[in-house]
C-alpha cells in the first residue's frame, strides 16, 4: 500500500513505528497501541524486510483506516526511518508525532500520560518516556545491560550538560512546531545517536523537554537491531557534540530560546 497524502485521520497524534525484520511482533503491538488510544494513528516504515512485515502491515491498514504504511526500497537504519515518517506526518498536518518501537518493549499504556505532559505545557517540545527517572526501569535486563544503560545516559548528560537522563530513549513525542525546528538540516545519525542528537537539537532550539516513567520490557521475539556499531558512533557523537558544545559563542542557546519562545507565543 503505497504512502497516502492528505489522509483523513482521527486525531491529531501520529505514531511512527519503523520496522525491519518484525512479523513476528507488529500485529501484536499495533493492535495493543490502537486498542489502548482511540485518538492516534499509526504509521508502520518497513525498510523491505524479508519476512513479509510489511505484508502484514498492508492487510493492517486494509482492515483498520487508522493504520498507513510508508515502504522503503531497502534497510536504511532507525534515524533516516524516523525522518522519513516525519515527513510524512508533517505532509499530513498531525500536530504530535511520537516514535515507538515495534517489538513490544514500549508499553503503550503509558503513551496517554506522555501525550498529556506534551499538551499541557506548550513550551514543551519533547516528552520522553524514560527509565531511569523514578517510576521507571527496565525489566528483563541482565544486571550488566541495566548498568550498562544508566552509564552511557550519565555519561551524555555531563557530556552534553543537558538534563535528561534517558537520553537514548527511543520512546518519545514531539510536537510538530518542535519538529519543523530541528529536522531542518537533516542528522546521519542512527539508533542510539539519532535519539541523543535530536534531543540535543530539541534542547538547543530552546523547546522544553520532560520525562515520564516507563518500565521497558525487553522483546520476546525477534533479535535486536543494536549493534557494537551503533553504540560506538553514538558515543563518539556525544564526545563531539560536547566538545562542540563547550566552545559554542556564549549565549547562543539563549538567544535559540528566546527565538523559540518568540515563535510560539
Amino acid at each position: 500500500m503505497p504512502p497516502t497524502d492528505r489522509v483523513t485521520h482521527r486525531g491529531a497524534t501520529l505514531v511512527i513505528m519503523p520496522t525491519y525484520v518484525e512479523a513476528e511482533n507488529l500485529e501484536r503491538v499495533a493492535a495493543a497501541l490502537l486498542a489502548e488510544v482511540a485518538d492516534v494513528d499509526l504509521l508502520v516504515v518497513d525498510d523491505a524486510s524479508p519476512d513479509g512485515t510489511g505484508d502484514i502491515a498492508d492487510r493492517l491498514a486494509r482492515d483498520n483506516p487508522r493504520v498507513h504504511v510508508l515502504h522503503r526500497a531497502a534497510k536504511q537504519g532507525l534515524g533516516p526511518a524516523y525522518l522519513a515518517g516525519f515527513d510524512w506526518g508533517t505532509r499530513n498536518r498531525y500536530e504530535v508525532m511520537v516514535e515507538m518501537d515495534a517489538d513490544g518493549s514500549h508499553p503503550p499504556s503509558a503513551l496517554p500520560h506522555i501525550l498529556a505532559t506534551l499538551a499541557a505545557d506548550p513550551r514543551l517540545g519533547l516528552v520522553i518516556g524514560s527509565r531511569w527517572v523514578h517510576g521507571g526501569g527496565a525489566v528483563d535486563w541482565p544486571r550488566s545491560r541495566r548498568w550498562l544503560s544508566r552509564a552511557a545516559n550519565v555519561y551524555a548528560r555531563l557530556a552534553l550538560r543537558i538534563p535528561v537522563r534517558d537520553i537514548t530513549a527511543g520512546y518519545r513525542a514531539y510536537s510538530a512546531a518542535a519538529l519543523a525546528r530541528i529536522t531542518e538540516h537533516q542528522t546521519g545519525s542512527r539508533g542510539y545517536g539519532f535519539q541523543i542528537d535530536m534531543t540535543v537539537r530539541t534542547h538547543d532550539a530552546g523547546f522544553g523537554i520532560a520525562e515520564v516513567p516507563i518500565v521497558f520490557r525487553d522483546r520476546t521475539a525477534g533479535s535486536s537491531k543494536i549493534t557494537k556499531g551503533i553504540v560506538v558512533e553514538a558515543m563518539l557523537r556525544v564526545a563531539g557534540s560536547g566538545i562542540a558544545r563547550t566552545f559554542r559563542p556564549r549565549g547562543a542557546n539563549q538567544r535559540q530560546r528566546a527565538l523559540a519562545a518568540d515563535k510560539s507565543s
